[in-house]
Formats: C-alpha cells, structure tokens, sequence
C-alpha cells in the first residue's frame, strides 16, 4: 500500500512539476532581457557581427575567433548546410534511374546529413549566445571601472582552474557524434516508411504516426506485439526479482560464520560468470537439444526424447531461459551484495537479538533496507538488461517462426523481435518504432522506480 500511496502522489504532483516549467524558463530567459534592456552599442554589435563588441572593448584575439566562428558557419550553410537541411524535410527528390545513367538522391545519406546540420546549428546559436554574454559581461566590467581579463589568461584558466571543462569537451563531442546523433536517427526513421520496399537507392518518406498504428493497433503486426510485449514484462521482472533475491540469499550464506572454505565456494559462482555468456548459453542449448546428454540418459532410461526447446516447448523454454540467465547473473549480484553486507554496522543485529527479533525479522528490518537502498540503481539497470536481453533466447532458441506470431516465436523478446524486422527482413521504420517504443516504456519505468525509491527520498537514512 505505501507503495501504491507513493506511485500516486508522484503522479499527483506532476501537474504542479509541468505547471511549473514555464516559471523556470521565465527564470532563464530574465538574463537575456536584462541584456537587451541594458546593453550598449557595442553589445548591440556583437549581436549583429559576432566578435565585433568584443573588438571594440580591444578584446581582439577573442573577438577574430566569434568573427571567424561566424564566417565559417556562414560559408557551410551557404556552401552544404543549408541544402542539407532542406533535405532532411524533403529526405530527396530525384530517384535514382540505372538506365538513363540518372544517379538520385540517398534519402539515408540526407537524413543524416540533415542531422549534423541542425547539431551545428544549436552548436553555433550555443557560441552565438556566448558571445553576446561575453561582450555584455565586458560591458560591466568597465562600467565598474575594473580591467577586463586578458584573452591569455582566460585560455590558461581553461587549463588550470576550468580545466574540467577542457578535459570534458572532446567526450562530449564525441558522445553527440557517436551517441545522440545514431539515436535521432533511430528516432527519425521510426516516422518513415523504410524498410521494403522502400530501400536506398528508392526514395523514402515522412509518414507520421504510420508504423506505430500498424503495431498498436492495425495489420499483421499488432497481434504480435501484444502477446511479445506481455511476455517481455513478465520476463524482466521475473528475472530481475530471480537474480537478484538469489544473488543476495547466496551473499548471506556465505556471510554467515559457520560456513568453512567461504573462498572456495565463492570461486564456483565466479568462474561461471567469468565464462563468456554466449560459450554458456550454446552449451545449455546442446544440453537441452534432442541430441544432448539430457535426453540422452533420458533415452537411456526408456524414455522418448524431450524437446525442451522445440516449437511446442512454449513454457518450457521459458523456465530453461529464466534458470540460464540466473546462471549467469547470479554471481554479478553476489558479488555486489557481499561487499555491501560488509559495510553493515553489526551493533544493529545485536540490538535486534537483545529485542527478540527472529532472523526473519532482522532480514526484513535491517538487511533488505539497507541493501535495497545501496542498489536500487544497479537495480534498475539490472531490469533494462533483462528487459533487452538480445542474447538468451536468441542463442538457445533463436530463428523460429510460430503460428500466430508474425517473424517470432513465442519466447522472443521485443528486442529479438526487433532484429528479426529490421536486419533479417528489412522492416527497418517498423523496427525503429519498437525501438522508440522500449525506450519510451524502459525509461517511465526506471524513472518512476528510482524517485520512489529510498536512495532517491530516503539519502541520508543510511549515512
């Protein structure tokens, strides 16, 4: 119920968080109006030509840099940016015709293009708004009758006292490049119709909302979304909550003081988690194959031969992929809980014993808080992981096609699903969308977990 209480009142208190949004903003954009309200002409001019207030303060090597900047954007808009940018709208125009020697437009190629150009665009209105601020900044250094900080000295600054911000610049140049920009994109073509038989060198297009009415709610996809969808959250929690528990009771035995040789009990579960996943998962699916040992002393026995992963093994398969991931994930949270399980201060158990507080109780009480509180993120990403675990069923069980599915089979996660659309079947728009859609899904959940989670509410209960 508390639970419940709190879920609600978060929800409750969203309107107020969204009503207040426009206040903060308000609250941002006060200094700009401040600018253009008290700055002087030659703040004015910077707003114009970038670099040129800065000029006019005798700031030169500073101002020459925002004038360049300025330039250089100027002739790449001229030059391609802008092209490009008319070319994300359109996504191209000219087919391609290999008979009439006609060679077209990638739509692909201008979609991403597109991209870059509207990054560099907030990039040059980020430096544009430096600017101004710069010469403004200059302005109310002389109106104080103060010197203003030589250019050389601003420049060691970013080597000594701001030099997070010189160590940080070429990660997240490259976080925006190798990061956000394939994410966009992803983004961008789940509202096109790429995929068959729209294919580059063929043109594709905007389509709106198109891909996710056919998975929601129209055509051959929707069926299969569901019944996916439905499985996939009971695999996530289940494995999650598997893992995790089992993980922790392991710790705890091996905490305990009458267990000898802790180190070589502790190995076992490490040597099974330092073995790459995938050498595993192929040895438990030979296991468990009509050909594997099992079914061979089944045989052995007079028995018929078990199809534990076969096309009828529905839940079967299910239960063999839960105990594999446990096999697997198992150690990791063991690992973490018994660092953790240190860290408690042990005069709290005593006190719990001296009350009469049974083992049950003391676990309740003290460990599972405590622990709860120290991993609620690893958690959480432990969730997302089972949630978009490619790996399990595409190893043990991978490449079936079922009745009433439509390219899946009935153990496939949407992340399986995903693959099988857009890299074995070229539905990539369709799988773009699936990808939005786990993303949007993923992220309400681990939000809505970790803000009501005790390490979010709670951070100084157990410090």
């Amino acid at each position: 119920m508390k639970m419940f209480d709190k879920t609600a009142g978060f929800f409750k208190s969203l309107p107020k968080r969204i009503n207040a949004i426009p206040k903060n903003i308000s609250l941002k954009f006060s200094g700009a109006k401040e600018i253009i309200k008290q700055g002087n002409g030659k703040v004015s001019a910077s707003m114009i030509v970038m670099g040129l207030g800065q000029m006019l303060y005798k700031q030169w090597a500073k101002g020459f840099m925002y004038l360049f900047i300025q330039i250089a954007f100027i002739v790449y808009f001229i030059l391609t940016g802008g092209a490009d940018l008319f070319g994300l709208f359109t996504l191209g125009q000219v087919e391609s015709n290999a008979w009439y020697g006609v060679e077209g437009d990638n739509s692909v190629v201008m979609m991403l293009m597109g991209i870059l150009a509207v990054f560099l665009i907030i990039l040059y209105l980020f430096i544009y708004v430096a600017n101004v601020k710069d010469a403004y900044r200059l302005q109310c250094t002389e109106d104080t009758l103060k010197q203003p900080i030589p250019f050389g000295k601003e420049v060691g600054e970013l080597l000594d006292k701001s030099f997070y911000k010189t160590a940080m610049a070429l990660p997240i140049i490259g976080v925006c490049v190798f990061s956000i920009l394939p994410i966009v994109f992803m983004i961008l073509i789940a509202f096109t119709n790429y995929g068959e038989p729209y294919i580059p060198p063929a043109l594709i297009d905007w389509v709106g909302l198109e891909n996710f009415k056919n998975i929601l709610s129209l055509g051959q996809f929707a069926p299969t979304f569901f019944k996916i969808f439905g499985w996939n959250i009971l695999w996530a929690v289940l494995s999650t909550a598997i893992n995790y528990l089992a993980g922790l009771g392991l710790a705890l035995l091996l905490n305990k003081k009458c267990v000898k040789g802790k180190a070589i009990w502790r190995s076992f579960p490490i040597l099974a988690y330092a073995i790459p996943g995938f050498i595993t998962l192929l040895g438990f699916k030979f296991m468990f194959s009509y050909g594997g040992p099992i079914n061979y002393y089944i045989q052995q026995g007079g028995g018929e031969a078990i199809g534990f992963l076969g096309l009828d093994a529905k839940w079967t398969a299910r239960f063999i992929g839960l105990g594999v991931n446990a096999w697997i994930s198992i150690p990791s949270t063991m690992l973490l809980a018994t660092g953790i399980l240190s860290n408690i201060n042990t005069d709290l158990y005593e006190a719990a014993r001296v009350d009469g507080a049974s083992s049950f109780k003391q676990f309740i009480k003290i460990t599972l808080p405590y622990v709860l509180f120290a991993t609620t993120p690893v958690l959480i990403s432990q969730f997302i992981g089972n949630f978009n675990n490619f790996g399990i069923f595409y190893f043990l069980r991978g490449g079936l096609d079922m009745d009433g599915y439509f390219l899946a089979s009935d153990t496939d996660l949407l992340i399986n699903w995903l693959y099988r659309m857009s890299i074995d079947n070229n539905y990539y728009s369709i799988g773009a969308a699936i990808s939005l859609i786990i993303f949007i899904i993923t992220s309400i959940i681990s939000l809505t977990v970790y803000v009501l989670s005790p390490s979010y509410k709670q951070e100084e209960t157990f410090r």
